[in-house]
């Protein structure tokens, strides 16, 4: 009988590799604490918070408008990653964007990201390390500060 620990959750993706004991290994990343991969429920409420921050403010500024909210967004994730490296969303769970090497993710990056978030797809579809499409494109690793 196969039980539901069998077979794992879709959110969870693909198994590790047998060399690969934690996501993040084969990048040079520690196991947990700083500079470790950040998990999905910390990118979940990151997200719940930014999206939630750019609905509040297009409700001000623009009735509601979803399309309002999408490009708030947008302009928030394109401004602060640039930038800081992080969304408000991010720092209040503690995690931030980093290019493989350490480095900040910087606006070419940051642009791409933003790009292929508002598309939704690249970010649900992630390889082992957790790195989701949009981050895979540009060389960049959501970790935990």
């Amino acid at each position: 009988m196969v039980s539901r620990k069998d077979l794992g959750s879709w959110l969870e993706g693909p198994p590790p590799s047998k060399e690969q004991q934690w996501p993040g290994q084969r990048l040079g990343l520690p196991q947990r604490g700083p500079g470790s991969i950040a998990r999905l429920g910390r990118r979940l409420i990151a997200l719940m918070i930014d999206w939630i921050l750019c609905y509040l403010i297009a409700a001000w500024l623009f009735g509601g408008n979803e399309l309002s909210i999408l490009l708030i967004f947008a302009v928030e994730q394109l401004l602060l990653v640039s930038t800081l490296g992080y969304s408000i969303g991010h720092r209040a769970v503690g995690i931030q964007v980093r290019k493989l090497d350490g480095s900040a993710a910087g606006p070419l990056a940051a642009v791409v990201r933003t790009v292929l978030l508002c598309l939704v797809v690249p970010a649900v579809v992630f390889d082992t390390d957790q790195r989701g499409l949009h981050d895979r494109a540009m060389g960049t690793v959501l970790v935990r500060m």
